[in-house]
Order: structure tokens, then sequence, then C-alpha cells
């Protein structure tokens, strides 16, 4: 761990560092400020309304939900997901108003673990968070590029449009490697060039959004006509081939996962002002809105896409491509699926942000090989993280080479060991740190307690679901390999939490100390006493 030293402070030309809150939460936390401190609570909000991009994230699921119990199960199961969702995310934003550190997750989880459990949860919640951001990068640029060469089919070209085919597949990887080292590079500009990402990302989610909303009705009812409000609502479905509760249950897989990745403005924590208040407030908020959004899309696509037979009949690998040409003609279509790729480019660099301060953070508390160069500084920007982030996303996009199911295969746990650690942090502020817990800025009350137990519950539900087979009956290509390398990722952190000496990472008198640090999370005047 990088102690904080009265030497390391690094002043601000505008106000000194050491007058700032923020800076004496690091102090009290162990850590000097290395970080630029320039973003503030729109630049926290966006990184996570962007990476969850409710948007994109309900048109690339919509087939799922749709699919496992039909028009009825979607937005039901949408609704709930909600609720328990925004529970969730008004959890960790407490935590995070605790802990406003990057790389967040993992010492929340260390700290949320106690002196006895603490070092073990945060080696675990490590390599979760690790592998899950960094397979996000890979597949959410994948994404974009589904929208490009689904045109193949839409224009009628004469090259393989099924991922079947090797040819289809190298261009899919050169595409997908291009887009991913744009935004990696990107990450490595400037902030006050950076800055315009958020603006722009935030930007293009909401032209998205207004566009679907005004310009899809008006061109569905001048073309096939809308569905009727019982064809729209109460239509059933399953395309699964699962027994018929089990089916509907999976339209959780679809409708969970447009809202995982929240944890992303805690992250970027040390780089944003009054992190606190501002970090807890971009995670709880942009999910709502995110959420709310979402839901709002869901109501439209159900009225404007027609039955689930014509909707799967336009084919892969992205069938909203030739849903807009249908409705929207040549040209709308082509300005439509431009806004879906640039929106899901920006996704991946904020996405690249979030990996990069995780896999800097980790590598701050020396464990990763090599720490010392990937945790280096320059500029306020930690631009070895970026690219070790850019090279493990690199690589793992490399795998959709000799087959399309091997890489589906690695990403497809991409949203799993997220909702495994918001039920541990959640449960282990429940059970083991009720009372020790350094005090929040941004703090749920009374509602603590019960919004802790309800997000064990719900992301255990979350979990299990994301790890059922989607497709029935199983074979080796329909199995989901989610547990398994669920699993292994767990095995690889249990042999890092067995062989790495307790001195080195969050040993348990560290975690202790923070319990009991001052400070923390403190709004307004420093060093008031913080525990409870």
């Amino acid at each position: 761990m990088t102690h904080y030293r009265e030497e390391d402070r690094v002043a601000d030309p505008a106000e000194p560092v050491s007058n700032t809150t923020d800076v004496k939460v690091l102090e009290n936390l162990g850590y000097k400020p290395v970080l630029h401190r320039t973003f503030n609570l729109f630049h926290n909000f966006a990184t996570t309304f962007a990476a969850l991009y409710f948007i994109g994230g309900v048109r690339v699921t919509f087939a799922t939900g749709i699919a496992a119990g039909g028009n009825l199960a979607y937005w039901t199961s949408f609704i709930i997901t909600c609720v328990f969702t925004f529970i969730t995310a008004a959890v960790i934003a407490e935590i995070c108003s605790s802990l406003p550190l990057a790389g967040s997750i993992y010492l929340w989880a260390a700290e949320a673990g106690g002196p006895r459990f603490g070092r073990l949860f945060g080696f675990v919640v490590a390599w979760w968070s690790t592998t899950a951001w960094t397979t996000f990068c890979a597949s959410n640029t994948q994404g974009a590029v589904n929208y490009m060469i689904s045109e193949i089919v839409v224009f009628n070209i004469d090259f393989p449009s099924d991922s079947s085919d090797v040819r289809f597949r190298a261009v899919q990887w050169i595409c997908t490697e291009l887009m991913l080292a744009l935004a990696a590079i990107w990450n490595l500009l400037p902030p006050r060039y950076f800055k315009w990402i958020f603006y722009l990302s935030f930007s293009f989610v909401v032209l998205d959004f207004v566009l679907n909303i005004i310009w899809l009705p008006i061109a569905t009812s001048r073309t096939y006509g809308f569905r009727s409000t019982h064809d729209a609502f109460l239509t059933t479905y399953n395309g699964t081939g699962a027994p018929d509760g089990w089916n509907w249950c999976l339209s959780f897989l679809a409708t969970a996962g447009i809202l995982i990745g929240f944890d992303a403005s805690g992250h970027v924590a040390e780089e944003t002002k009054n992190a606190a208040v501002s970090a807890a407030r971009g995670i709880f908020w942009s999910t709502v809105v995110s959420g709310v959004g979402g839901f709002i899309v869901v109501i439209l696509f159900l009225f404007c896409v027609p039955d689930a037979d014509t909707f799967f009949s336009f084919g892969l690998p992205q069938p909203f491509v030739p849903l807009y040409a249908a409705v929207l003609g040549e040209g709308g279509h082509i300005f439509m699926n431009f806004i879906c790729i640039t929106a899901l480019w920006f996704n991946t660099a904020i996405a690249v942000l979030a990996a990069s301060r995780l896999v800097f953070a980790v590598a701050r508390d020396g464990v990763l090989p090599w720490s010392g160069w990937v945790s280096q500084v320059k500029d306020g920007q930690p631009k070895n993280a970026v690219l070790v982030v850019w090279g493990v996303a690199a690589v793992i996009t490399c795998t959709l080479l000799p087959s399309s199911v091997a890489f589906t295969s690695l990403v497809s746990a991409a949203g799993v060991p997220s909702a495994a650690a918001y039920g541990l942090i959640s449960l282990s502020r429940l059970l083991l740190t009720p009372t020790t817990f350094p005090k929040p800025a941004w703090s749920l009350g009374r509602w603590s307690k019960p919004f802790q137990a309800i997000a064990v519950l719900w992301n255990g539900w979350v979990v299990a679901v994301l790890y059922s087979p989607y497709i029935f009956p199983v074979d080796g290509e329909s199995l989901n390999y989610a547990p398994i390398i669920m699993g292994a990722t767990t095995i690889f952190a249990l042999f890092s939490w067995w062989i790495i000496p307790a001195d080195r990472w969050l040993p348990s008198q560290r975690i202790q100390h923070t319990l009991e640090a001052e400070g923390s999370g403190v709004v307004g005047r420093v060093g008031s006493r913080t525990k409870h």
C-alpha cells in the first residue's frame, strides 16, 4: 500500500490541497493524492450513465428478453429489476460515500469484510471486477462492430454474414481491435480533452433516446403500424426451450444485465471533486435515470417492433439494423446506425477509464506483476494501467478468430462478477461490519440495513439467472460457461490470497485502521469522528 506522507502533497494552483476534504479522506485511508481531481458531479454522473447506455443495452438484450417469456415477461421483469437495482445502487452509493477511492469496489469489499474476512473478500472482488470490466471493454466494442457489419445483410453484399465463416470473424476481429485501440488511445489524452467524452457520450445517449421516442413511432405508423395494446403488453413466447416457469425467469437475464456496472462512478472517485457526495450521487442517480429511461424504451419497442417470429427473421448479429432499415428507410437507418455505433464507442472509452482505475488501484497496493510500472501516474493519469486494460481486452478479442463461441463464452461472465460483488459487499456490511463502517456523507439512514438485506437477495437471484443455460436442451454450444469462468476466476483469487503475504496487501491491521479512520466521508468539517 502507498502510504500518504506530508512531503507527497500536490499543490493545486486554485486552492491548497491540504485544505480540501477530499485529500483529508485519502490521508485517513493511507493514500496520497496522485490523480488529477478535476471531474465534477456531471462528469461522475456521466461515467455510469454512459457505461450503462440504457437504450443500447435494451437493443442488445431485446431479443433475449422477448424470447424468454415474451412481451408480458419482459416489461414486468424490467419493473422488478429497476426497483431492486435502485435499492442495490443506493447501498453501493452509501458505501462509496464512506470510501471514495479509485478502484473502489474491491476496497469496499475488504472494509465491509472487516479484519477477519476483509483481505479474502478484497482479493476475490478484485479478481471478479477486473475480469468483468476488461471483458466488458472487449464485448462492448464487438457490439458496436456488430451494428456495422449488419449492413452486409441490409445491402445484400456478397460477403459472409454468418459468424460460422472465418472471413466474417476476421473482419469482425479487425474492426473490433481498431475501435478498441481508438477508445484506449483517447484515455491517454489529458483530462481536459477526455472531458469531451463525457459531454459527447451523454449527448449521444440522449440523442439516441429522443430520436427513437419521436422518429421511430412516426415511421412505424407510416409503414407496418403499431402492435395492439394486447399484443404489446400481454403476449407470451417461449424461444428458449426451457420449461415455461424457468423460461419466464430467464427474462431477468436481459433486464438485469442492462443496469449492471453502476460502480463505474466509484472508480473515478479520486478524480472527482467532493467525492464523498458527488460519487455517491453519481452512482445512484445515473442508475435511476438509466432505469427509467430504459423502461420507456422497452415500452416503445414493444409497440413498434413486430411480433417475435418476424423480429427474429431479421437475423443476426444485430436485428435492429434491418428493423431500422425496414421502418426508417435507407438513409434514415444509416443515420441511426451511426448514432448507435458512436454511442457504443463512447461507452467503450468510458469503460476503459473505469477499468484502468481499478487496475491502477490494485497495482498501487502492490499485488499485480510489475505493480510499480502499472501504478505509475503521469500528469495525474494512470496511463500504464490504461495500456494494461487495452492489452488484456485486445487479447480477449483475439478469441473471435478461432470461434465466435469461444469469444461469447469469455464475455458471457462479464455481468456475473459485478452482481456477485454487489451481493457480497451488501452481505458483509449487513453481518460483519454493521456498526463499524466509516460514517458516510450520503447516508440511507434507517433504510440502510433493510436495503442491504434486499440487495443480498436480489443479487443472489441475478447471479442464479446469469448462471443458467439460455437454450434448452443444453449441449456444448448452448452451455453457459459463466459459472466455469467465474469459478476459475475465484480459484485464481484464492490462490493469490494464499501465496501473497498478508503484510503486502490488505493486512487486517490496515483494514481495522481504515474502519477507525477519522474524516472518511465527512462533508464540511474535516476531522470529525466518523466511527459509529
